[in-house]
């Protein structure tokens, strides 16, 4: 029998002081049976840093061709495509003709993106958004992951800061291009 998602609830006070973005979030994150904590916490991050009206959640890993995230435009068609991690190539340049926006949210080193930039030619790759996030970061939150969570994350200029129950977890997030990696 196939072992089903555990669901984490994550009330989150988000001020990203830069985007100018102030709110207050109530996610339920499914954590799929393939996948770690850590990624799920970088999900998390993405939703927070790629905050605007409208994001959603994509279906996850069971549907391969959907973003971790997304924001769709009037007309129902994906406008920001925000994935975690290291999207192939290919992903990369199909989300960028699809999509007016894209972010990536990558929670390991950045030689990774490097190489899958080199691989082959991204759409748009000058305009692709990369979030750097400390790993160290991401494994602190996840390692403080419980089922029920109540965070609040401030981001201010390189500095981001998430603050769990009396204990203060800091990393940096550094905002670049695909490009400029």
């Amino acid at each position: 029998m196939a072992q089903g998602s555990t669901v984490f609830r994550i009330d989150v006070e988000l001020s990203n002081v830069d985007a100018g973005v102030y709110e207050t979030l109530e996610l339920r994150t499914a954590l799929h049976p393939s996948e770690d904590t850590t990624r799920l916490v970088a999900r998390v991050l993405a939703q927070c840093l790629a905050y605007e009206d409208g994001i959603t959640v994509g279906r996850g890993l069971s549907e391969a061709d959907d973003p971790a995230l997304f924001v769709k435009d009037g007309a129902g068609n994906i406008a920001h495509w925000i994935d975690v991690g290291y999207p192939s190539a290919e992903r990369l340049h199909r989300a960028s003709k699809a999509a007016s926006k894209v972010t990536v949210l990558c929670h390991k080193a950045p030689d990774g993106l490097v190489r899958i930039r080199e691989k082959r030619r991204i759409h748009n790759v000058d305009q692709i958004v990369v979030f750097l996030i400390s790993p160290a970061l991401v494994q602190s939150l996840a390692d403080s992951l419980e089922r029920g969570n109540q965070w609040n994350v401030v981001r201010t200029g390189e500095d981001l800061l998430v603050t769990v129950g009396d204990a203060l977890y800091s990393g940096a997030c550094i905002e670049t291009t695909l490009a400029n990696l």
